[in-house]
């Protein structure tokens, strides 16, 4: 029997949409159970005449059954459910994960792109291509368009919502009075293609669930996805002033023997009253699934083009990715933004031509090193930003293209990737590499998980940088930039360059402990997903002085980039005497730095609880040139929450480089620059369980002083 999805699964979901059972269908048709369920379950197939039958017992066409690309009319139309209040009285007055973001597309355009690269399919090595499509409509076209959604449905909902003074309420009033007041609408849609797709079960764990049913899932098996918290997909209700985003989905991999076009949608709304009867908040538009009791929840849906088309959510091919709606999309944040208040001042908030741009500048900016490619490798991510008005391009569709704005970087990147890097810079163009050393501390019980090395490039600056010069851009595996800091203490005279540091996975296939460092990063990145520090999950999985392995990095980054573009000593001394030329120097000599300015400072410290309620640490020592002539005793405090720290013994203390121990007082080995001891605190010695505290190592002078 020709047709695209298998004729069993269609018939059983056909069967359930119309509230029937298999016996009362073969009652219909004439025949027994058992052939009724050999259908189903694919052991045979109907005969021609009999499919005449099924198909007066379903109330469609011979058409519909043979193509089966989607479902009959029988049963309950598509509609919105809207969640019941809760029992206990409880209100919610908005979603919680939203208000971690600003409505900003610049934001959205980072967070659903990371997510989309996370998403990429990899076995065929193409990259995951992503267009934003903004669109406005007005008079019949948003009239038609407010039809397809069931817009007199849903009005009383939001009336009511609008009418409460808090927060939520007043975005959705905006809304509305914009709709109703301009006649306009804007709709933003994300597309992606050679992705997953919302695969998995309406409500059992997977993609589809993660995304439209559940908070704080982000579904991420891969340890260098960029997101972790599960609270990027947020930023799509975020986006909208209206709450609502509709969603359609080609899948990887079938689900009801099905992948193209499964439809749903969601809103969120603040807790309201509508003739009398409390709702929760959150409402789906889809199919009333027959299997959940007396309540009415939505399930997801195959539709037909037409339907997907009146939806404005006609995707350009079958290739697997997810496309979603956001309706009713503004952009509050740019308000901010004073570049963008430049021109005629005739475009608002809302102006689709600002949007655009902002959505091109936040692709350029976030993930232009998902954008390069070199050598045999392909690009990681392609992008794209469009803008219509009725259905009309209003703006070219504007492929992102980061050699234009990011030209050094985008060299750099390209030179390692083509393996034409190197050593030190001697003329404009090339790109220098070195790799950095960032120490990953163990975790479940390990003391060390190995030393990885971030690659570091380096190339000139370009005039044509749309960035602030002298700076490194951090990233991993997913390669989005997660932060782009300027470097301190640069030499008089450096000439301006651009830096780019590559961790984890990024760094290459061979790069050591790629995979530990990865997870390390990954841990210590908050939900913007926008720098590397302390967070709770970070002290959770390793320790609380796991952080500062980071800014070790860091350091060690700023060194190495300082020592790859330092000014030659001849060039040195030629521009310093040109400048006292030009300069009086006059005044008393600086004094030389006191003593105390040679005390070695502990620089590094990993410390975790071991089985038996002990501290165990191991502390890096910074020796400043003449330090070793000082001798130090390591001291250790509990940090508690309240009160003076107090001292603990020590149980047990070594000397492990550069140093020795000798009646508690360490003592440095001439000449050296670091030095490392370990430690292991007295558990008798503790007032407070170590496993609810945090602790401190001070180095203390023989007198007492501090170090």
């Amino acid at each position: 029997m020709d047709g695209g999805e298998d004729f069993g699964p269609w018939l059983s979901r056909q069967l359930k949409r119309a509230r029937k059972t298999q016996t009362e269908l073969a009652e219909s048709v004439g025949v027994t159970r058992a052939a009724v369920s050999a259908w189903i379950t694919g052991r045979a197939t109907p005969r021609d005449e009999t499919i005449r039958k099924i198909a007066d017992a379903l109330g469609t066409d011979l058409g519909t059954i043979h193509s089966r690309t989607t479902d009959t009319l029988v049963g309950r139309p598509v509609t919105w459910c809207h969640r019941p209040a809760y029992a206990d009285g409880g209100r919610d007055f908005g979603n919680a994960a939203a208000f971690a973001f600003e409505a900003d597309v610049g934001v959205l355009a980072r967070e659903a792109t990371q997510n989309s690269l996370d998403e990429r399919l990899t076995e065929n090595g193409q990259p995951v291509r992503v267009r934003y499509t903004l669109e406005e409509l007005t008079g019949e076209n948003l009239a038609r368009f407010r039809e397809a959604i069931q817009w007199d449905e849903l009005f009383p909902h939001y009336e009511a919502a609008a009418a409460q003074d808090q927060k939520v309420g007043r975005v959705i009033a905006a809304g509305l009075h914009e709709m109703y007041t301009r006649d306009r609408l804007v709709l933003l849609r994300v597309d992606d293609y050679n992705a997953s797709g919302l695969t998995g079960d309406d409500y059992d764990t997977g993609r589809f669930a993660a995304v439209v049913r559940r908070q704080l899932d982000s579904h991420k098996s891969a340890s260098s996805a960029g997101g972790s918290y599960g609270l990027g997909k947020a930023t799509l209700w975020a986006t909208s002033r209206l709450g609502l985003v509709i969603i359609n989905s080609t899948l990887s991999e079938p689900h009801e023997g099905r992948t193209e076009r499964r439809l749903i949608g969601r809103l969120d709304l603040p807790w309201r009253k509508v003739d009398g009867k409390p709702w929760a908040g959150p409402a789906w538009f889809g199919q009333p699934d027959p299997d959940v009791g007396d309540e009415d929840v939505a399930r997801s849906w195959w539709a037909g083009e037409e339907t997907v088309e009146r939806l404005h959510l006609t995707r350009e091919s079958n290739e697997p990715g997810t496309s979603f709606l956001i309706v009713g999309a503004h952009d509050v944040a740019s308000l901010a933004d004073p570049a963008s208040a430049e021109g005629d001042g005739s475009e608002d908030d809302d102006s689709v031509h600002r949007m655009h741009k902002r959505l091109v500048q936040a692709l350029e900016r976030n993930f232009w090193a998902a954008m390069t490619t070199g050598g045999n490798r392909q690009p990681l991510l392609e992008a794209s930003v469009r803008t219509l008005r009725n259905g009309m391009e209003i703006v070219e569709e504007e492929r992102v293209d980061p050699r234009a704005t990011q030209p050094s970087r985008t060299r750099a990147l390209q030179a390692f990737l083509e393996g034409a890097t190197v050593e030190r810079l001697t003329e404009s163009g090339q790109v220098a590499m070195t790799t950095v050393p960032l120490n990953v501390p163990g975790r479940e019980g390990r003391r060390s998980g190995g030393e990885h090395r971030a690659v570091l490039l380096v190339t000139k600056a370009d005039d044509e940088d749309a960035l602030p010069h002298n700076t490194v851009a951090m990233m991993r595996g997913n390669r989005m930039t997660v932060r782009a800091k300027l470097v301190p203490n640069l030499g008089l005279g450096t000439d301006p360059f651009q830096a780019v540091l590559l961790a984890g996975r990024a760094a290459g296939d061979d790069a050591p402990f790629a995979d530990e460092a990865e997870a390390f990063l990954r841990a210590s990145e908050p939900p913007e997903h926008d720098k590397w520090g302390q967070t709770e999950e970070l002290r959770m999985q390793y320790s609380p002085s796991a952080y500062r392995r980071i800014g070790h990095l860091a350091r060690e980054a700023n060194n190495a980039v300082r020592e790859l573009v330092a000014v030659p000593k001849e060039k040195q001394r030629g521009g310093t005497e040109r400048l006292r030329k030009r300069l009086a120097v006059g005044g008393n000599r600086p004094a030389r730095p006191s003593a105390t300015a040679g005390l070695p400072v502990l620089d590094e410290l990993d410390a975790q609880v071991g089985a038996d309620g002990a501290w165990r640490v191991t502390a890096e020592v910074k020796v400043p040139r003449g330090g070793e002539a000082w001798h130090l005793v390591p001291v250790a405090k509990l940090d508690v929450r309240s009160g003076p720290r107090p001292v603990v013994a020590w149980l047990e203390l070594a000397a492990i480089h550069n140093c020795e121990l000798v009646d508690g007082v360490l003592h440095f080995t001439p000449g050296a620059r670091t030095a490392v001891f370990s430690g292991v605190t007295d558990v008798s010695s503790h007032p407070v369980r170590a496993a609810l505290t945090g602790l401190v190592v001070e180095l203390r002078t023989n007198k007492g002083d501090k170090a």
